[in-house]
């Protein structure tokens, strides 16, 4: 409690950048009318019917980014209208030069060239919004908008039509939303919150109807207020998505197989939605890319599969939320990706057993979840899923046998929120559970049978919403047997095992564990000198454990954070945009030992050429790892400067280019411990407004004297064996993307990645955090250590010609390829025909080999394996 009252104050003492509010942004207001019912609108973006006369036209765009709160270059204009069952938006986007009009095409939600948006707020909640956009190609985008503008989520796949045309003028945009993709109140006559931005290609300019600073604390609580609606009937959802899918593997065994599902939406009320799923097909179009990670820390990657991704953020429970929260921020309740993951069960299987078959993946049953937020300000999300007992395979003989790698399991996650202030505040729970059917399975001691997760939030801002508290509480539990909590106690996240951790015991015969966590922050968004700030604290209990159906990276931290930035609110000089930022970082374990002392500062920058370019610094003064040595004591890291860069070419041309390069260079004190730099170079062409090609070669280079190798005793006395590692990594991403319109695309995606390790000079730890790196351990001469032809190094550390220990070579060389080309064809809105080709590749290769020798020569040594995959929707609603 010492430590984070220290924090909390030497934040308060840092923070000197208070300014005084700006004033506020009037609220424009635009009157609509509705349609008589012998009149209809022609979807053909000439506005022409006499309807269009009955509302007036909003004008008067002021540009946000760059030139932020100026007029806007060229002229917008709009009109909105409606009826019982749609709304309908006009735009008239002026230019003088209509043949300069970027008119690229792309898949749907990739914003391509110019295009304009309307945002609604038809909750009129200051949170949540709806975002439809139109380019002038004909491309569409949609996004559900939560956290007052913080989080667009692009999967929201609502139904809506639109007509563009180029014009003498400008290019013109019809569209026509049905009122049952929105969610609204049932008054007789009805406020909603919008706004609507036009983005001017040529002169890489944003605009809106209503102005919202780049500086604002709030993007939907700043909105515009549309009226006139009168007599709305909220429409009920009612949606039903069979679907079909076949599909083929190589091999010599491999059949075309043919399976079948349903997804579907009920509206339950006109604001609260159930989406379900029978059978679902979470068949991916987008591959995940190679990673190879040999400090032990679990990669992250995001949700790829329809029913997950699709307001997922009503379900998201962040354990932090901040602009300089360090790794945390990926500590969340709910990953659903932990749901249908691979079996991670284990069954005996004989030596002499043959046709060895396990499952990738687990099959999800089923799985339903209700979403939807009331006029009052209540949001409910409850999302419940079943994956299957999962067996792998083999033949002993003739005969079959089988055992269960993963157990029957029931997923659910509830959360409740609600909206005070009108959206100024905010307080909530949520709540996991997972329960999985072990009896008779025999995997007893391989999973917790029962977890549980909760958390509170709380939100509350004031001023106008430029003074920000948030407050985070979670807490987990977890049960199963005592083997299973003690491995549990022991594994990568906790290692309660560590021998310096004085608060820390391993407990044999528990049979739960027990965590909690939070987040507590304070930050002041806005003022009229541009100036923002954030600093809080956010800590992990040694015993907190989400990783069931959550997202954990490390226990037993607690880290206090203070970021700081101020963003040039106009051009000036060379600069179209600038900002600056400052961040500070302690850490420390529960024990109350200090592992983190870190400061940072970073500058970006957008040139009047168009160009961009970024550059930052971060400045390690002391790093203590309770990870390196794999359950060992803590290890002092190097400490030094990491530098990092880019610069970016005009994104207004038809080839673009970007550089991304970083470099760590440690202290004299820690000369020689590690080095690391790398390089990312990207190239995009738009070869013609329906052909794209980009590609992004990556090389990194990490040198770490300290890599864990193994762990041994000598003389009763512990030997955590460590070597230096060169891992060299080298990949190549390229993208083609063909669109005949757009809604027929062809897209093709592929990765040729290679991570290589060549380990040396080996040593043992013998004093982990000495401040000079040499005194932190013990080299073995080469009397003391050979390597054997068995792929082992011996050691004879006493000399005595007798093998003390030994332990594996860890060289490594992995080589893995991925790609897919989809073919997607929404035929009418909403249902779609897609046809996938996906190949994979996985190969470990001589680690001796030169890495570009491997590369070409090993990659593909092992027969690659293709997939085809033919998918129909068709989607009916009411």
């Amino acid at each position: 409690m010492k430590i984070l009252l220290y924090c909390i104050c030497f934040s308060s003492i840092q923070i000197t950048l208070a300014q005084s509010s700006d004033s506020i942004v009037p609220k424009r207001i635009y009157n609509t009318n509705s349609i008589p019912d012998n009149q209809v609108i022609k979807l053909d973006a000439f506005l022409d019917e006499k309807i269009w006369d009955s509302v007036d036209w909003g004008t008067g765009f002021r540009v946000r980014q760059p030139n932020n709160g100026d007029k806007a270059t060229r002229d917008t204009k709009f009109k909105i209208v409606y009826d019982q069952n749609f709304i309908y938006v006009g735009y008239e986007c002026y230019d003088n030069e209509p043949d300069k009009i970027e008119k690229r095409l792309s898949r749907r939600d990739n914003f391509p060239g110019d295009w304009v948006e309307i945002n609604f707020d038809s909750y009129r909640d200051n949170a949540t919004g709806f975002s439809f956009t139109i380019s002038a190609s004909g491309v569409k985008g949609d996004e559900f908008i939560t956290g007052n503008g913080s989080n667009w989520d692009e999967s929201w796949n609502p139904i809506w039509y639109a007509a563009t045309r180029i014009t003498e003028n400008g290019w013109n945009a019809e569209i026509k939303i049905p009122l049952s993709q929105l969610r609204y109140s049932q008054a007789r006559e009805q406020e909603w919150g919008f706004n609507i931005q036009r983005r001017d290609f040529r002169v890489d300019e944003f605009s809106s109807f209503q102005f919202i600073p780049q500086n604002a604390s709030g993007y939907i609580s700043n909105f515009a207020i549309l009226r006139g609606l009168k007599n709305l009937k909220p429409k009920r959802q009612v949606e039903t998505q069979p679907y079909i899918v076949t599909g083929k593997s190589s091999g010599k065994n491999s059949k075309f197989k043919l399976t079948g599902g349903l997804d579907g939406k009920i509206g339950l009320t006109s604001n609260i939605t159930l989406d379900y799923t029978l059978n679902p097909d979470f068949g991916q179009v987008d591959a995940d890319p190679s990673v190879l990670n040999i400090d032990g820390f679990e990669v992250f990657f995001q949700e790829r599969r329809p029913f997950f991704i699709e307001n997922n953020n009503l379900f998201s429970f962040d354990g932090t939320n901040a602009e300089a929260g360090g790794p945390y921020n990926n500590d969340n309740l709910f990953y659903s990706r932990r749901i249908g993951s691979n079996p991670r069960g284990s069954h005996h299987i004989p030596g002499h057993a043959h046709n060895i078959k396990r499952p990738e993946f687990t099959n999800i049953l089923g799985a339903a979840k209700v979403s939807g937020k009331t006029k009052e300000g209540w949001s409910l999300g409850i999302l419940e899923g079943m994956t299957a007992q999962e067996f792998a395979t083999y033949n002993i003989g003739e005969k079959e046998h089988k055992g269960t790698v993963e157990p029957l399991t029931n997923y659910f996650v509830g959360r409740l929120s609600k909206d005070l202030q009108g959206g100024a505040s905010q307080v909530g729970g949520t709540f996991t559970q997972v329960t999985r059917f072990l009896e008779d399975t025999g995997l007893e001691d391989q999973y917790h049978k029962t977890t549980s997760s909760g958390g509170l939030n709380v939100f509350h801002s004031w001023q106008d919403r430029k003074w920000q508290f948030v407050g985070k509480l979670i807490a987990s539990n977890v049960a199963g047997t005592a083997l299973k909590i003690k491995e549990t106690q022991e594994d990568f996240r906790h290692y309660f095992q560590r021998p310096d951790a004085d608060h820390l015991n391993v407990v044999d015969d528990k049979t739960n564990l027990a965590g909690h966590g939070g987040d507590l922050a304070l930050a002041n968004y806005g003022g009229k000198d541009n100036i923002s700030y954030q600093f809080g604290l956010t800590w992990r209990s040694p015993g907190l454990e989400l990783n069931d159906i959550g997202f954990l990276n490390s226990a037993d931290i607690i880290n206090h954070y203070l970021w700081a930035g101020y963003r040039f609110p106009k051009p000036f000089g060379i600069f179209r945009s600038a900002r600056v930022n400052y961040n500070h970082y302690l850490g420390y374990s529960f024990g109350g030992v200090n592992n983190l002392q870190a400061v940072n500062t970073n500058i970006h920058g957008g040139f009047t050429n168009f160009w961009e370019a970024g550059t930052g610094m971060t400045v390690t003064f002391k790093e203590i790892s309770n990870k390196a040595l794999f359950g060992g004591p803590s290890l002092r890291n190097s400490s030094g400067f990491n530098n990092w860069g880019y610069i970016g070419t005009d994104s207004r041309k038809k080839l673009r280019t970007n550089l991304f390069w970083s470099k760590f260079t440690p202290f004299t004190w820690d000369k020689g411990s590690s080095n690391r730099y790398s390089y990312e170079l990207s190239f995009s062409l738009q070869a013609s407004d329906a052909f794209s090609i980009s590609a992004g070669p990556e090389y990194s280079y990490n040198f770490n004297a300290l890599q864990n190798v193994s762990f041994n005793t000598f003389n009763n006395q512990d030997r955590y064996i460590t070597g230096s590692v060169i891992q060299r990594t080298v990949s190549l991403s390229v993208r083609l993307s063909y669109n005949f319109t757009p809604n027929l695309t062809l897209e093709y995606w592929g990765q040729p990645f290679i991570s290589k390790g060549e380990y040396s000079d080996f040593k043992y730890i013998n004093h982990p955090l000495a401040r000079n790196f040499d005194d932190r351990f013990a080299a073995y001469s080469t009397s003391q250590i050979t390597f054997s032809n068995n792929d082992l190094y011996h050691v004879d550390e006493n000399l005595d010609d007798q093998i003390d220990y030994q332990f594996e070579n860890p060289d490594f060389n992995f080589m893995q390829f991925r790609s897919n080309a989809v073919l997607r064809w929404e035929y009418i809105p909403g249902s779609e025909l897609f046809l996938v080709w996906s190949q994979g590749a996985t190969n470990n290769g001589d680690p001796s080999k030169k890495l570009l020798h491997s590369f070409r020569e090993d990659l593909f040594s092992k027969k690659i394996t293709n997939n085809f995959l033919i998918k129909l929707t068709y989607r009916l609603i009411n």
